[in-house]
C-alpha cells in the first residue's frame, strides 16, 4: 500500500526539524539554532495510531530573495507542498505571526491541500499564550495547534489532527498471492530497458539521460499462472546530490516501492566497478525482507578477458557478505541476452522467502551444531540453547531459546546463522535469527 506524504514546511528558524525529529522519536534533521540549516528535505517513515505516512522535513522559505539557495529551497517547498498529501505549516509562538507565514498560509489555502497550523515554542501549554492565538487564526488555516517540539508538549494532539487529515487507505487491488517486484538501481543503468526487454514492449520511457523515469510505474504481467506486479523505479542517488525536485521525490517512491515489495531487482551496469550507492540500495532492501536478485546489466560489452561471471560473483561479496546467498544473472537489455532468465528466478526467490521449516527439523539443525562448535562459557557458566522454531516468513525469521542469550556472541551468531544457510539456503533472502531466555535446568 502506497504511504501518504506529510509536508512540514515554513519561515527560517521556527523549528521545523526539531518537529520532525520529535515525531520520529530520533536525531535525523540536523537542528541548528540559525536560519538555513536544512538546506536538502529529509524524509522518513512514521507511524501513529496504527497509521504510517512519511515524514518530510523541508528548508527554510524565504520569499523575495534572489540567493541560489533560497530559490532552491523555495522551489522545494513548492514541490513538497504539490506531492503532499498533508501540510503541516509550523509558525513560531513566541515571535508571533510574521509576514512570510501569511503569504505560506495564502499558497496553502490555493493548494487545496488538508493543512495543520502548528503554534511552536509553547513552553506552557496551559497558559494565556498557549490559547489565545488569535493572531494565528487569521491565516485562515483553521485552529492553531500550540506546541513546544523541543519539549514533546502537545506533539501528540498535532499527530491526532494529521492522521484525521490522512486520505482513507484505498483497496487493495491486488490478489494476496501477487508478487510485487521492484526493479532497482542507481539512474541509467537500464531498468526501463530491462523492464521493457521483460515484457515484449516500449511500456516505459526510455532515454540515455539519467533520471527519465522519475515515477514508480507498476506494471502488471502474469508468468506461468503466478500474477506479478513489475514497478520500475527512478534510480536512487545520493542525497548530497539530489538537486532537481523531481528527483527528490523520485528518491521517496523508490523507497515506498522497497518497502511494497516482495522481491527486489537490482541493476547494476556490469561496465562499470561496483559502487558504493549499488552497496546502499541493496542494503535497504535486504533490512527490509524483500527477496534480492542481482542482475548484471550490459554484460555484452564487459570484456571476458579481465572479468568472467565468477570473478564477479566473488568481488560482490567481497564487499558486501549478504550478497553469496543472492543469486546473479549476466544480461544484456540491449539484446535481450538472458532478460527473461529473471522471471523463474523471481518464482524461486520468492518461494524461498515463504518456505517454513518444521521444528523438529529446526531442532535437529540446531542441536548438530551446538554439538559440532559449542557456544562460549559466559562468567564460568555453559551457555545452553532449549529450544528453536521458525515464527514468520517473507523473510523467514528464527527464535531460539537460551538460558544465556546476551552472552552469545556476534561470532557464534553468524555460525548457527551459516550453519541454518547450509541447511536451507533461503536463496536471495534475508534470514533473521533472534534469542530469547528461557530458565532451564543447569
Amino acid at each position: 500500500m502506497k504511504l501518504p506524504v506529510v509536508a512540514v514546511v515554513g519561515r527560517p528558524n521556527v523549528g521545523k526539524s526539531t518537529f520532525f525529529n520529535r515525531v520520529l522519536g530520533k536525531r535525523i534533521a540536523i537542528v541548528e539554532d540559525r536560519p538555513g540549516v536544512t538546506r536538502d528535505r529529509n524524509f522518513s517513515r512514521a507511524e501513529w495510531q496504527g497509521r504510517a505516512f512519511y515524514v518530510v522535513d523541508t528548508g527554510g522559505m524565504v520569499e523575495g530573495s534572489d540567493e541560489p539557495m533560497d530559490r532552491l529551497i523555495r522551489t522545494q517547498v513548492e514541490t513538497a507542498i504539490e506531492e503532499a498529501d498533508v501540510v503541516v505549516q509550523m509558525v513560531d509562538g513566541k515571535a508571533g505571526p510574521h509576514p512570510l507565514d501569511y503569504r505560506i498560509a495564502q499558497r496553502l489555502r490555493r493548494s487545496g491541500r488538508p493543512t495543520v497550523l502548528l503554534v511552536n515554542k509553547i513552553d506552557n501549554l496551559g497558559s494565556d499564550a498557549a490559547t489565545g492565538h488569535h493572531e494565528f487564526w487569521e491565516m485562515g488555516l483553521g485552529e492553531p495547534f500550540p506546541v513546544s517540539s523541543a519539549s514533546g508538549k502537545g506533539s501528540g494532539d498535532v499527530l491526532d489532527a494529521i492522521v484525521d487529515h490522512l486520505p482513507e487507505s484505498p483497496p487493495d487491488e491486488e490478489g494476496d498471492d501477487t508478487l510485487r517486484v521492484a526493479v532497482i538501481g542507481k539512474p541509467n543503468v537500464g531498468k526501463s530497458s530491462f523492464v521493457n526487454r521483460l515484457l515484449g514492449e516500449d511500456r516505459l520511457v526510455v532515454s540515455e539521460t539519467a533520471g527519465t523515469t522519475r515515477d514508480s510505474i507498476d506494471t502488471p504481467f502474469r508468468y506461468h499462472g503466478r500474477e506479478m506486479v513489475f514497478v520500475d523505479t527512478a534510480g536512487l542517488r545520493r542525497q548530497a546530490r539530489i538537486d532537481e525536485r523531481v528527483e527528490y521525490y523520485s528518491a521517496l517512491r523508490t523507497e515506498d516501492a522497497i518497502e511494497r515489495a516482495d522481491v527486489c531487482v537490482l541493476l547494476m551496469d556490469a561496465t562499470e566497478p561496483m559502487h558504493h550507492q549499488d552497496i546502499r540500495i541493496a542494503e535497504r532492501a535486504w533490512k527490509a525482507g524483500c527477496g534480492l536478485i542481482v542482475v548484471a546489466n550490459k554484460w555484452d560489452l564487459v570484456e571476458k578477458e579481465t572479468m568472467t561471471a565468477p570473478r564477479f560473483e566473488k568481488s560482490l561479496s567481497d564487499r558486501v557478505p549478504f550478497f553469496q546467498w543472492v543469486p546473479v544473472l549476466f544480461t544484456s537489455a540491449l539484446s535481450g541476452q538472458r532478460v527473461r532468465n529473471v522471471l523463474p528466478l523471481i518464482l524461486e526467490v520468492a518461494e524461498e522467502r515463504a518456505r517454513r521449516i518444521p521444528t523438529h527439523e529446526v531442532n535437529e539443525v540446531l542441536g548438530d551444531l551446538v554439538r559440532r562448535v559449542r557456544p562460549p562459557h559466559s562468567g564460568g557458566r555453559e551457555v545452553r540453547f532449549y529450544y528453536g522454531t521458525q515464527v514468520a516468513n517473507s523473510p523467514p525469521e528464527f527464535v531460539l531459546w537460551s538460558n544465556l542469550p546476551e552472552a552469545v556472541t556476534d561470532a557464534y551468531q553468524r555460525y548457527l546463522h551459516n550453519g541454518f544457510r547450509r541447511a536451507w539456503t533461503f536463496r536471495g533472502v534475508p534470514l533473521r535469527i533472534r534469542l530469547r531466555h528461557r530458565r532451564g535446568e543447569e
